[in-house]
């Protein structure tokens, strides 16, 4: 009986021990890459932009077989909303977070405390934060230069090569990072390559196209001799594009835009709009959850990324390289 006992007593040690090991070996295990979660926040969700920034982190979603939960206010006005979606977040203890700020100063502590807890990606515009793990990004400044060597080009197609006349630069928001860089850009470019050029008004909108097309009315009705325009971004381009559309002012009134969508793109085919300076979105959504997830996993990532900015003509806009950023997938 002893020896029946001892076996018994053998044998319930050994499970007991091997399903220790079992459980150890599950505890410590890493997570699937099901298991990872990444979401992404943007600063409007409706916009045709942003809907391309979260086509591309969904795409970078599947390939690497992770979960991207796609988040963001309504409007790039609301930035109260942003920040309680970026501390919603945190809050649901994600492996890294990707973030287009809506605005610098007001994002600038949320995403320090975000970053205390959770590494914190940050793509499109900037904000008052040294905490951002990786930062992606058009060169905005870059972006600026770019649309005022179009504008130039446009206005001097325009007038015999005379690169000369009265310009207008009207931005959407006021303290919008990436929008105050692109203004910098452009003023700079303007000053330094094109001293015929006048800028003659600069003007904060409020985020809404018809601010931007009223806006533009009155600069046109003032200054019957205006030569050109830089809308700095899709919205203000919308608008602006409207108000010369209306006036029969295509080709008489150089306009430069930020970014694409179909109306603005249906703008540069009627000559409208005489250039876009279009980003890669697409790209940014992509790169910014491909970063993430290495930089959640302790891998070393680049501090600045550089995502590019072209200038889009009538003429080269079917250039593959060019069609591609137009028209991009957003399944």
């Amino acid at each position: 009986m002893k020896f029946v006992t001892s076996l018994l007593n053998r044998r319930a040690f050994v499970a007991l021990a091997a399903a220790s090991m079992l459980a150890g070996a599950m505890h410590s295990a890493p997570a699937s890459a099901a298991d990872v979660t990444i979401p992404i926040i943007v600063k409007d969700t409706t916009s045709f932009y942003w809907q391309i920034v979260l086509a591309g982190a969904r795409k970078a979603g599947k390939d690497l077989g992770i979960n991207v939960p796609e988040l963001g206010a309504q409007a790039e006005t609301d930035v109260n909303g942003q920040i309680s979606i970026l501390e919603n977040a945190v809050a649901s203890n994600p492996a890294a977070i990707v973030i287009s700020p809506t605005e610098f100063k007001a994002l600038g502590k949320p995403i320090d405390e975000a970053a205390s807890k959770v590494k914190v990606i940050g793509i499109d515009s900037g904000a008052d934060s040294k905490a951002f793990t990786s930062f992606l990004t058009t060169d905005n400044v870059q972006g600026g230069r770019v649309a005022a060597d179009g504008l130039a080009a446009a206005i001097g197609a325009a007038n015999g090569g005379k690169v000369e006349g009265k310009v207008a630069l009207i931005t959407a928001l006021p303290g919008a990072g990436s929008l105050e860089q692109r203004k910098q850009g452009f003023i700079e470019q303007i000053k330094a390559k094109y001293p015929g050029l006048e800028l003659v008004a600069d003007k904060y909108a409020d985020g809404q196209a018809t601010t931007g097309l009223n806006i533009a009315t009155d600069l046109i009705t003032a200054n019957p001799d205006l030569k050109g325009i830089f809308a700095s971004n899709l919205i203000m381009a919308q608008g602006v594009g409207q108000a010369i559309a209306e006036n029969n002012l295509g080709g008489k009134v150089a306009l430069i835009g930020f970014d694409s969508d179909e109306k603005l793109i249906k703008f540069l085919n009627d000559g409208v709009i005489s250039g876009l300076v279009v980003q890669d979105p697409y790209r940014m959504g992509y790169d910014g959850i491909k970063t993430a997830l290495a930089a959640s996993k302790g891998e070393k990532v680049e501090a600045n990324v550089d995502t590019g900015a072209n200038l889009v003509t009538k003429a080269n806009m079917k250039e593959p390289k060019i069609d591609a950023l137009l028209n991009p997938k957003l399944n």
